[in-house]
């Protein structure tokens, strides 16, 4: 099996608290840091880890499609600063790639939260069946595509949310496969009170398929 030649993106703002143990996960691999503008130690970590760090204005997906515009691998795999992968995440995308057939498709992981609460199992399950069945990964499950096959499909719009459900309608359900590895991600954001968060997330992926522009319901969200 030839090397694979693969960039992780990672798009960051104030995740200094996160990061390493994200970066930890992934030594090694070529890492591009997307910074929107942090204020605290984000790009000095990624940084002494190895990464190559990149300043853009923040807003997650204008970060991203700069982090795709700059990266060098041919195959780019998204990822939050919250999110550390489970140790055969490399191995699980090695085989990915190195079938043809998945060129013009794209993998996401399993979701998981460093909370093992009932309550997060539950989300984390819901948001499983969620990407299985309706095709709607989220971020926090990481994306990995082929640079070709993203630049096709038009790539990250620079909108300031839902951009990842936005290029995973453009993909196709079909064109999504689930990776046999794990991103277990932070549950801080669920901790303040996790009934209330699902149901702003439903909230607002309802405004966005019902074609209201995401700029309108941001604050909603956040």
């Amino acid at each position: 099996m030839p090397p694979l030649s693969l960039t992780i993106v990672i798009p960051a703002l104030n995740a200094a608290d996160r990061l390493p143990a994200c970066l930890a996960a992934i030594q090694g691999a070529d890492i591009l840091l997307v910074d929107g503008g942090s204020v605290d130690d984000s790009r000095a970590l990624a940084a002494a880890a190895g990464a190559t760090v990149l300043t853009t204005p923040k807003g997650r997906g204008s970060q991203l499609a700069a982090g795709a515009a700059a990266a060098q691998g041919e195959w780019l795999l998204f990822l939050h600063a919250d999110t550390v992968l489970s140790a055969n995440w490399r191995k699980t995308v090695e085989i990915f790639a190195a079938s043809p057939e998945n060129h013009w498709k794209a993998g996401y992981f399993r979701l998981a939260f460093d909370d093992d609460t009932p309550a997060l199992r539950r989300i984390a399950g819901s948001a499983n069946w969620r990407s299985r069945v309706l095709g709607l990964p989220y971020g926090d499950q990481g994306l990995l595509i082929r640079r070709d096959f993203l630049a096709k499909l038009g790539g990250y719009r620079p909108i300031p949310l839902m951009e990842d459900v936005d290029l995973a309608r453009r993909i196709g359900r079909h064109r999504l496969v689930a990776l046999d590895a794990v991103a277990t991600t932070s549950a801080t954001r669920y901790r303040a009170g996790a009934t209330q968060r699902v149901l702003r997330n439903l909230g607002c992926l309802a405004l966005y398929f019902l074609g209201v522009p995401p700029t309108r319901f941001a604050r909603l969200y956040r």
